[in-house]
């Protein structure tokens, strides 16, 4: 089905620019609800491409050892992270109007099939 995992990097992107600085649980509960595909999503992908984005210079991470629990990590975006996420938004408003395209064009054929196996239609 595709690598539906690079679809975890702009939801984590504009979670971190929406929400602000976030630990990587807060952003694995807040991901379900923004998910592009209903694709199921494990908490090791969303912490590979949180690595992966920090690697790029697109979010930085600090230790918090503020609570009374173990030390958690604290992500924020960059501003080469902002830039990144309209990047997205275009390759994904693209994309949309290609989805869209195509899901026509498959109804289309199905009309066309459900008109040729009628009796007695033209062929």
């Amino acid at each position: 089905m595709g690598n539906l995992y690079r679809f975890v990097e702009p939801v984590v992107l504009f979670l971190l620019a929406r929400n602000g600085p976030a630990y990587g649980y807060e952003l694995g509960v807040e991901f379900r609800k923004h998910a592009i595909t209903d694709a199921e999503v494990d908490r090791s992908a969303l912490y590979r491409t949180l690595q992966q984005l920090e690697s790029a210079g697109h979010v930085t991470s600090e230790w918090d050892t503020s609570g009374g629990g173990p030390a958690r990590h604290t992500y924020r975006i960059t501003d080469s992270g902002r830039q990144h996420l309209r990047e997205w938004k275009e390759v994904l408003e693209n994309l949309a109007v290609s989805m869209q395209n195509f899901v026509a064009g498959v109804r289309a054929l199905d009309a066309s099939e459900e008109v040729s196996s009628l009796p007695d239609s033209p062929r």
